[in-house]
């Protein structure tokens, strides 16, 4: 074969690989190599979602919480889409001792602390971050909210678990029977409950015996009635010690609740009743059939009580609840989130639980109430809406006293209390309850 054949051949087997073969291009700069080498690397590695708040994934948590149980498996179900999102670990551990609590802060203290009172303010005031620069978001809650958990102009903790104790179970069924209505104000509650009477219908069911603990549920009841009569500051103004626990005011409100409670005309057994039924009987012995009493005051937790006992009752038609009439706020107890550390998944917590991500997915999992203001109409449950409802309408929130003021008070209340009922002279027995609030808090 020619020399001149060969190179022919070759050439037309070049062209065959160059028409297959991708087409040539000139050998790029260097800028555009570098432009592309960016867009690369921005596809294969994503930027973190905002919600992160900078986390990577792997970064722990740890938070101490009281919760167990049904309690803690909501909670997780609650932080689950912020985990899942950003893959960071919830390391949590539970307790209810105090000594337990201080001991872990006195060592390592918990990233997130979750505690149903606000004692740990005036504890660790100076290790406490402030929440507005670990990211919570403050324009969500009502202004009580932020008052109550600041001090020295340091906005350290914000409630994020509620559960309100200022409202009044009935049933719809039996009001309608009566013509009763609902009523708004305590003038209208203190008619309704004289007109009960003279149908010969017994208003209130004020069962408060429970073991060691009996008198609980006359204390929450005299503190409704110190909302009405008095008002937040002035059970605050208890809660302090600025106000003596045997006060006018104080007396009062006894005077009042003793009124229904020692009269078998306004409550079930009268004084015996009141101080041997139940705090559980109370309610349900309000919806048997034929009921007992007209109306029960009890926290949030008596629909579930009523629908255990009566699973045939429906809400909204057999059973009901609605806000103690005349209340100047609210009453109940709260668990709030305060922050010993400050790292990016931390502030992926705060920001998650006080934005509009966790006030929905707190509504839909149904842990009690968020007093997240977003969180209001998302509620899965009816119960669980119109009491959250009932609590973003409160002009003020006060937690249950006796759990607040601590040893030795709660038990000299409820002491107290129980005398008062029996007959005993009200501002003698709460000379004792007075200086028990006065040793509990070192005044």
């Amino acid at each position: 074969m020619s020399k001149k054949v060969v190179l022919t051949m070759l050439a037309v087997i070049g062209l065959m690989l160059a028409s297959c073969g991708p087409a040539a291009t000139p050998e790029p700069t260097q800028a555009p190599a570098t432009e592309a080498a960016t867009a690369a690397a921005t596809t294969e590695a994503p930027a973190v979602p905002e919600i992160c708040m900078g986390a990577q994934p792997g970064d722990t948590v740890t938070v101490m919480y009281q919760w167990s149980g049904t309690e803690e498996e909501k909670i997780n179900a609650i932080l689950a889409p912020l985990v899942e999102t950003c893959g960071i670990r919830i390391v949590a551990e539970t307790t209810r001792d105090d000594a337990v609590l201080d001991a872990r802060v006195q060592s390592q203290p918990p990233d997130i602390l979750f505690w149903p009172n606000i004692s740990p303010l005036r504890l660790y005031t100076n290790r406490l971050q402030n929440l507005e620069a670990v990211g919570a978001d403050a324009g969500n809650y009502a202004p009580y909210w932020i008052e109550m958990g600041t001090v020295d102009g340091r906005w350290l903790a914000i409630p994020v678990k509620a559960d309100i104790k200022s409202i009044i179970w009935y049933s719809p069924a039996q009001f309608e029977l009566y013509g009763y209505q609902v009523p708004t104000t305590f003038e209208e509650l203190d008619a309704l409950v004289e007109r009960m009477v003279a149908d010969g219908n017994v208003p209130w069911s004020m069962g408060m015996e429970s073991g060691p603990a009996t008198g609980w549920t006359g204390s929450d009841f005299i503190q409704d009635i110190l909302l009405v009569q008095q008002g937040p500051d002035y059970v605050m103004g208890l809660i302090d010690g600025s106000i003596p626990y045997n006060d006018a005011g104080v007396v009062q409100a006894y005077e009042t609740y003793v009124r229904w409670a020692s009269d078998p005309l306004y409550t079930v057994g009268g004084t015996t009743g009141t101080l041997n039924t139940s705090f559980l009987d109370a309610i349900y012995i309000t919806f048997a059939e034929p009921p007992q009493a007209m109306m029960v005051k009890q926290s949030g937790f008596a629909g579930g009580e009523i629908v255990s006992r009566y699973p045939g009752l429906v809400y909204g038609q057999d059973f009901d609840f609605f806000p103690f009439p005349g209340a100047q706020g609210m009453q109940g107890g709260a668990d709030f989130m305060m922050v010993f550390n400050d790292t990016p998944a931390v502030r992926a917590v705060v920001a998650y639980l006080t934005g509009p991500e966790g006030a929905a997915a707190w509504a839909q999992v149904g842990f009690d109430l968020s007093p997240n203001l977003l969180a209001t109409g998302q509620y899965a449950d009816p119960q669980l809406a119109k009491k959250a409802e009932a609590l973003a309408n409160a002009s003020g929130f006060t937690p249950d006293m006796g759990d607040t003021i601590g040893a030795p008070f709660g038990e000299a209340e409820w002491t107290a209390i129980i005398a008062a009922v029996q007959g005993e002279d009200i501002p003698t027995v709460l000379q004792a309850a007075a200086a028990a609030q006065a040793e509990a808090l070192g005044r």
